[in-house]
């Protein structure tokens, strides 16, 4: 028990590390569109298909990294407080669900990319992935601010089909695509009205 103490505080100060970067990113964010709509006279709203190709190609680049966290949640966010949320959040969860198949296949051809601290949440996620199956896939992929990457491994590792993972995967990312587009479709126009205009 003493040695999962100092492992328990290195992940809540990771978590804690990437929800500050988080909205450290998501402020700068909405800054440069401030600049772009106050002092460029630039009306953002004209440019609804290249802001969800954006959105797309940030999501999807986001999901490709493995093991590293990218904060492709900050641009979800940002876009969905200026664009359609609804859509935001549909072409999120599509571009997410994609970029895990880098994961998925370094998984499927037996790369070993999981560092030490991560054997843990490697065993107990092929455990789940054991007893579950598709299950695991569905719900972590809907839980925000965790590392999926390890989910795609295990599911390329043990070889589920990857229409089934995929098809799990983007069920689950949906719920988490609108929860973060809600954030920023609700919660950004309350705090910073003035830059909205």
């Amino acid at each position: 028990m003493q040695q999962n103490i100092p492992l328990l505080k290195r992940k809540w100060f990771r978590t804690t590390l990437w929800i500050v970067i988080l909205l450290i990113f998501t402020g700068a964010l909405l800054y440069l569109m401030w600049i772009l709509q106050s002092q460029f006279r630039v009306s953002l709203k004209e440019y609804d298909f290249l802001a969800y190709l954006i959105v797309f190609a940030v999501t999807f680049l986001a999901s490709c990294t493995i093991v590293l966290p990218a904060p492709g949640a900050a641009i979800v966010i940002t876009a969905a407080s200026i664009w359609n949320p609804i859509i935001v959040a549909i072409v999120a969860s599509v571009g997410s669900t994609l970029g895990e198949i880098t994961g998925y296949y370094a998984g499927y051809i037996g790369e070993k990319i999981i560092l030490n601290e991560q054997q843990l949440a490697y065993k107990r996620a092929v455990s789940w992935m054991s007893r579950y199956g598709i299950w695991t896939v569905f719900v972590l992929a809907a839980i925000p601010l965790i590392v999926f990457d390890i989910i795609g491994l295990v599911a390329g590792a043990l070889k589920l089909p990857l229409w089934k993972f995929l098809l799990a995967c983007w069920f689950g990312r949906i719920p988490k695509s609108f929860l973060e587009a809600y954030i920023g479709a609700g919660l950004i126009p309350l705090v910073f009205p003035s830059w909205l205009l």
